[in-house]
């Protein structure tokens, strides 16, 4: 399980720790004969929510690493990339891009959420999305 934990995160303390919450979850429920399938599909999904939770300063570490190189440091963003991303959104954004980004990264809620609360598809909400994404990615490649 810890090895599928792995393979996702790619970090060994968050791996161990959502085997363990597995396990706990288990105990808690006072489930005795649990199939191994169970448990893998458990550590799996359990790793899935993990990564779609992230905070959003992890998120737009992972979004913005643009050459390829790691991001150092709990100093990046700085407060000049906060300011020209929210500037971004801001003006730069359709309404309902902006009410998307928001939502997701703001409210950490999850595209169903989203979906739900605008009255429009996942599909609808992953597509905002990702045109802000790009229109962003483009902004921060342009001024470095």
């Amino acid at each position: 399980m810890h090895r599928t934990a792995m393979l996702i995160l790619r970090d060994d303390d968050a791996s161990r720790d959502m085997v363990h919450d597995v396990f706990e979850s288990i105990l808690t429920a006072g489930l005795t004969d649990v199939p191994g399938q169970y448990l893998l599909k458990s550590v799996r999904n359990r790793c899935l929510n993990y990564l779609r939770n992230l905070s959003t300063r992890e998120s737009i570490k992972g979004l913005y690493a643009l050459d390829g190189q790691a991001v150092e440091g709990d100093d990046w963003p700085d407060d000049a990339t906060v300011a020209m991303i929210q500037t971004t959104v801001a003006n730069d954004l359709t309404d309902a891009c902006r009410r998307v980004v928001e939502l997701r990264f703001a409210g950490g809620m999850s595209y169903r959420d989203i979906a739900a609360t605008l009255g429009i598809s996942e599909v609808a909400v992953y597509k905002h999305l990702r045109r802000a994404i790009d229109v962003l990615r483009s902004k921060l490649s342009r001024n470095g």
